[in-house]
């Protein structure tokens, strides 16, 4: 019960969100805001104001990469070369598959969740895990997808273009921030972390309320099939590919937790909007987003309970 008592409050939030909108007590147009508060301001404010409070030495745990980097790419592989070998799908939609599959939402979800249970320590794999997302899976997504139009497009992004919106992106420049202060060795002035602060306990309840407002169970009804085989690969089989890379890789009980979570958390809303942007399988992608994070409120906390154990380490 001590799991559930920790995790149910937190998709109690969610839940929230969605009655509301239902309802018409709070605007659904309203969880966009919620959204661009959250990922702007809040998630960099804590990002900032943890990964600059730990010691350099402890940034970077290349273990806690190979199992949730190594895992989401093994995992866009696997569902990557059935759809192109299986279905006959493209490269833009068969990449567009793989990333449903693969592409997971870090940073509104996992991030909250493992901050929410366990506190400041467990936001420095999250972040990693975020920074992996946007510095390695979307770069790798954009390209699949530019390389397999089948004409040119006036809007195609150079490389230095990418580049550039990889390092603009709120959560890597905040952790780069982050990282540098860590690196300087000097600590944050107590105003300064205690202004960061305000902002970073935002992002609990605007993330997960705006998820739940923006829930679309109408979406869920498009391409049910193929949805549901890609929210059984999101959030079964990528935990499960994770946690034997955490086994392999002898990771600690905090980060192999993170990782787990981190990979059994819905698909990213990320993908929806590269979908919509090159005009491939937007339904799908929105379908999967919305059932992934609706299975996602079980199965999560399944997975808590099975790395219980873990939790006690911690």
């Amino acid at each position: 019960m001590e799991v559930a008592g920790l995790v149910l409050p937190v998709f109690a939030v969610i839940v929230t969100g969605w009655l509301a909108g239902q309802l018409g007590y709070v605007s659904k147009s309203l969880a966009d805001g919620l959204v661009h508060f959250a990922y702007n301001v809040a998630m960099p404010a804590l990002l900032v104001v943890t990964i600059a409070q730990e010691p350099a030495r402890n940034l970077l745990e290349w273990r806690f990469l190979f199992a949730f980097g190594g895992g989401s790419i093994l995992c866009f592989a696997l569902v990557f070369l059935a759809a192109r070998m299986s279905l006959g799908r493209n490269r833009a939609e068969s990449t567009i598959y793989g990333m449903t599959a693969a592409m997971t939402n870090t940073g509104f979800v996992a991030l909250p969740i493992l901050h929410s249970i366990y506190g400041q320590p467990a936001v420095l794999p999250a972040a990693i895990a975020t920074v992996f997302v946007a510095g390695v899976m979307f770069p790798l997504t954009v390209v699949l997808l530019e390389s397999g139009r089948d004409e040119p497009r006036a809007g195609k992004k150079s490389a230095g273009a990418l580049a550039r919106q990889i390092l603009l992106n709120p959560m890597v420049l905040s952790t780069l921030i982050g990282l540098a202060w860590a690196v300087v060795g000097l600590p944050i002035p107590a105003p300064l972390a205690a202004y960061l602060n305000i902002f970073a306990g935002a992002l609990t309840p605007c993330a997960l309320f705006a998820i739940g407002l923006g829930l679309s169970i109408e979406g869920i009804r498009t391409n049910f099939r193929t949805t549901a085989a890609l929210a059984v690969v999101k959030l079964l089989v990528m935990p499960l590919i994770v946690y034997g890379l955490c086994l392999a890789s002898g990771l600690g009980p905090l980060y192999t937790i993170a990782a787990v979570v981190c990979a059994a958390v819905p698909t990213a809303k990320t993908v929806y909007i590269l979908a919509g942007e090159y005009r491939v399988d937007e339904e799908l992608v929105a379908a999967t987003v919305s059932i992934t994070t609706l299975l996602s409120v079980v199965s999560l906390l399944c997975w808590l309970y099975f790395l219980s154990g873990l939790a006690q380490g911690v």
